[in-house]
């Protein structure tokens, strides 16, 4: 009696190569039911071709051989599907910054298909209600969405956009003081809000169309704008959230201003809007 499917046949119901296989065996992934002691050959069972299969397709997501042995090893459903979730969540990670490369990249490469408005403003001292904390750069995205949802919560009526505070360091360092904040008609502490006294600024603003996925192309053309024209300040970027989100599900309708701080010879009401060609970026901040 013939001890099972050959790796030949066991290959094409499997669309794996006969090297995957042999592979997958000297790896401990996917041991042949039966090798013959005499001549080597391998044998499989038709009930091992599920699992080859999802060997294959883990493989493909580029799961780590370690990963894949110990989803194979677990008999719990519930462990198996929290370990390939786990290195989904990964995979998910890497396309959203693969996404935002790709788009970055191609505003690089028309550097000149668009004008940057340019805006000096002088905006007053303010108090408004904040959170604010020492974030990684890695941890920001997060960070954000959960201090504004809490923000949100507590104050639902504002009275102007909301907007952020990031420090030079979450940037240079990976790592900085953040602040978000609320502006609201009496702002006050509860929980971990406060009300935080904002400082007069003079900024360089300018305003960044749709999704974020290529925001660090607008913050580079600001600062060459900056460097061209003004004199750059070192202190926190400061971000308006004119629409976002929470106003609207449609990305491409977003519209964040980004506040370049500089400093101005000159006091008083905000300078006309300066345009000039757009340009690579030069060092940005982000």
């Amino acid at each position: 009696m013939r001890p099972g499917l050959t790796i030949g046949e066991f290959a094409a119901l499997t669309h794996l190569s006969v090297r995957t296989l042999r592979r997958y065996h000297e790896a401990g992934l996917l041991e042949p039911a039966h090798v013959d002691r005499f001549t080597g050959y391998r044998f499989y069972t038709a009930e091992q071709i599920p699992p080859a299969q999802v060997i294959h397709r883990l493989r493909e997501l580029d799961v780590p051989l370690a990963e894949v042995k110990s989803i194979l090893a677990t008999d719990d459903p519930g462990r198996r599907t929290e370990l390939i979730a786990r290195h989904l969540q990964r995979l998910e990670a890497e396309l959203d910054r693969t996404r935002a490369a790709v788009v970055s990249l191609r505003q690089l490469l028309q550097p000149d298909a668009a004008e940057l408005l340019v805006e000096l403003r002088s905006v007053p001292a303010r108090t408004v209600a904040a959170i604010s904390d020492r974030v990684t750069q890695a941890d920001v995205i997060t960070w954000y969405a959960a201090a504004m949802a809490e923000l949100d919560a507590a104050f639902p009526t504002r009275t102007g956009p909301p907007g952020g505070r990031y420090a030079n360091e979450l940037f240079t360092e990976g790592a900085g003081a953040v602040s978000v904040w609320h502006p609201v008609a009496d702002p006050r502490a509860q929980g971990r809000i406060e009300a935080l006294e904002l400082p007069p600024v003079d900024l360089a603003v300018a305003v960044h169309h749709g999704p974020h996925d290529d925001i660090d192309v607008t913050y580079g053309r600001l600062g060459t704008w900056v460097v061209d024209h003004a004199l750059a300040v070192d202190g926190p970027i400061y971000e308006t959230y004119l629409v976002g989100p929470r106003d609207t599900d449609e990305p491409a309708r977003w519209r964040t201003e980004i506040g370049w701080p500089v400093f101005r010879l000159t006091s008083g009401a905000a300078a006309g809007p300066r345009r000039r060609p757009a340009r690579r970026p030069g060092e940005g901040a982000r």
